[in-house]
C-alpha cells in the first residue's frame, strides 16, 4: 500500500455493533458499566482499545472516537468509572485544602484499578461471553482530562498496555487552582508509543501543562495542538457541553475558570476537533499496535500539513 492512500480521517469499511455489559468488581464491592464497539465482519482477534472518560463524564463521552476506530477494525471498550458509579464528584467547595486532598486521592486511586478490572474481565475472566475475540497483545488506551492522567499512570502498574494517546491529561505538575492536583511518575520501564493531543486555548488544562508532562515522559512520543479549541473540544458535545461549562457559576479554587473561557462562537467547530482527534488517534494505534508501514510514515511525517489538507489547523509542539 502507498503512503499517499492512507487515510486515517476517513470513515472505516466496518459496520459497527455495540454491547453493553457488567463489569463486576467483588473485592471492591462493585459493578461497573462497561460498553464496546466492535466492527462486524473482521475475523479475530482484534486489538483492543480501553477508553477512560474525563471528571463529570461517562463512558459514552466520545462515541465518536470510538465508532471510528471500531470501523476501522478494532474493539473499543469502556466502563464508568468508579466516581460515577459511587456517585463521589463533584468535590464539594467546602472542604478544606486537606480535605480535598484526601478525597482527590480517593478518586484517583479508583481510576487504574478501574481499567484493569475491565481488562482482566475481557481477557481473563469471561472471554466466550462476549463472544467477540480480543488480542491480549494489542492492548492500547486513550483517556481525557481525568482520563489522560488514569491512561498514563496505568503503565506503570500494568505491562500489557502497548500504546496510549492522551487527550489534554491532567497530572502536570504545576496544575492550575481548581484543577486535580494529580501526579504521575511515568516510570514505565519500557516504550510505550504515546501520542499526546491538546486545546491551543484550553482554559484547565493549557498546552504548557500538557507539554511539562510530554518532557517528562521517556517513551517515544509526539504532541499535537489543535488551534482555537478548548477543554470540551474532545467530547461528543463540543459546544453544549462548552458552553454549559462556561456559564455554570463555581466557588472555591475553580471559580475563576468559565470567566476565562472564550464562548463557543470564537473556537473551532466539533466536525474541524473531531477530525483532529479521531485521524491522529488511529494513526498512532496503527503504527504502534498493527505496525501499520503507512501510518508510522504518517506520525513521522509531516502531520500538521496532513490535518490541513483536511482543513484542521493544528501545529506540532515537539517540533517547534
Amino acid at each position: 500500500m502507498s503512503t499517499v492512500t492512507y487515510d486515517p480521517f476517513a470513515a472505516g469499511r466496518f459496520a459497527v455493533g455495540t454491547r453493553l455489559f457488567p463489569v463486576p468488581d467483588p473485592a471492591r464491592e462493585r459493578v461497573l458499566p462497561g460498553e464496546i464497539w466492535y466492527p462486524e465482519g473482521p475475523p479475530g482477534p482484534l486489538p483492543l482499545v480501553v477508553y477512560s472518560h474525563p471528571v463529570a463524564g461517562t463512558r459514552r463521552s466520545a462515541t465518536f472516537l470510538a465508532e471510528h476506530l471500531a470501523g476501522h477494525g478494532y474493539a473499543v471498550t469502556a466502563v464508568d468509572h468508579s466516581e460515577v458509579v459511587r456517585q463521589s464528584l463533584p468535590l464539594p467547595p467546602e472542604l478544606t485544602d486537606e480535605e480535598r486532598l484526601a478525597r482527590v486521592e480517593v478518586l484517583a486511586g479508583d481510576r487504574v484499578p478501574d481499567v484493569r478490572r475491565l481488562l482482566d474481565h475481557l481477557l481473563g475472566d469471561t472471554p466466550s461471553t462476549m463472544d467477540i475475540e480480543l488480542d491480549g497483545g494489542r492492548i492500547g488506551l486513550v483517556g481525557h482530562s481525568f482520563g489522560g492522567w488514569t491512561v498514563l499512570a496505568t503503565p506503570e502498574v500494568d505491562r500489557r498496555i502497548g500504546a496510549v494517546v492522551a487527550l489534554a491529561p491532567a497530572g502536570s505538575t504545576n496544575p492550575l487552582p481548581g484543577v486535580m492536583p494529580l501526579t504521575l511518575t511515568l516510570d514505565w520501564g519500557r516504550d510505550v508509543p504515546t501520542l499526546f493531543l491538546a486545546a491551543e486555548h484550553d482554559v484547565p488544562i493549557p498546552p504548557d501543562a500538557v507539554h511539562d508532562i510530554y518532557r517528562r515522559t521517556s517513551a517515544s512520543k509526539r504532541m499535537l495542538v489543535l488551534r482555537r479549541a478548548d477543554h470540551q473540544h474532545f467530547v461528543d458535545s463540543v459546544a453544549a457541553d462548552h458552553e454549559t461549562f462556561r456559564t455554570m457559576e463555581f466557588t472555591g479554587p475553580a471559580a475563576w475558570m468559565p470567566a476565562a473561557m472564550r464562548p463557543i462562537g470564537e473556537l473551532c467547530p466539533a466536525e474541524e476537533a473531531h477530525a483532529f482527534t479521531r485521524g491522529l488517534t488511529l494513526a498512532h494505534l496503527d503504527a504502534t499496535l498493527r505496525r501499520d508501514p503507512d501510518a508510522e510514515s504518517f506520525m513521522a511525517g509531516d502531520v500538521v500539513a496532513a490535518l490541513a489538507g483536511r482543513n484542521v489547523d493544528a501545529y506540532a509542539l515537539d517540533r517547534r
